[in-house]
């Protein structure tokens, strides 16, 4: 997706201005923030890709597994149980895919693997 310029993601910079300007209206900090769109995104039983593109985003901001254990157990009791046990498998899922994406970009700065 590197090589992709910005008019090939139309939808992801639309996403992009949104969350710029949603961010530069809220009265919260950002780790706030990123903890509240984490909540939002278990309650209205978001996909992977939303999980990993938006703990990308908190990972940069200094939120830790720690931090997101912590929105999961807050909300468990409003969301009910099996929201957070979707949200924890598409978490996973999405670091899951985050670390292939790595090791493959990694793979390929060393010279293109086997």
């Amino acid at each position: 997706m590197s090589d992709l310029s910005p008019t090939d993601t139309p939808v992801l910079d639309l996403l992009e201005r949104m969350t710029v300007d949603s961010v530069a209206t809220s009265s919260l900090d950002v780790q706030s923030i990123a903890l509240v769109r984490l909540a939002a995104l278990v309650a209205s039983d978001a996909p992977a890709a939303s999980y990993a593109l938006n703990l990308a985003a908190d990972a940069e901001l200094g939120l830790d597994a720690e931090a997101v254990r912590g929105v999961l157990a807050a909300i468990a009791p409003i969301v009910g149980t099996s929201r957070v046990a979707a949200a924890t498998g598409r978490i996973v899922t999405a670091i899951g895919v985050a670390i292939e994406v790595a090791m493959a970009e990694l793979d390929e700065e060393r010279g293109g693997g086997t």
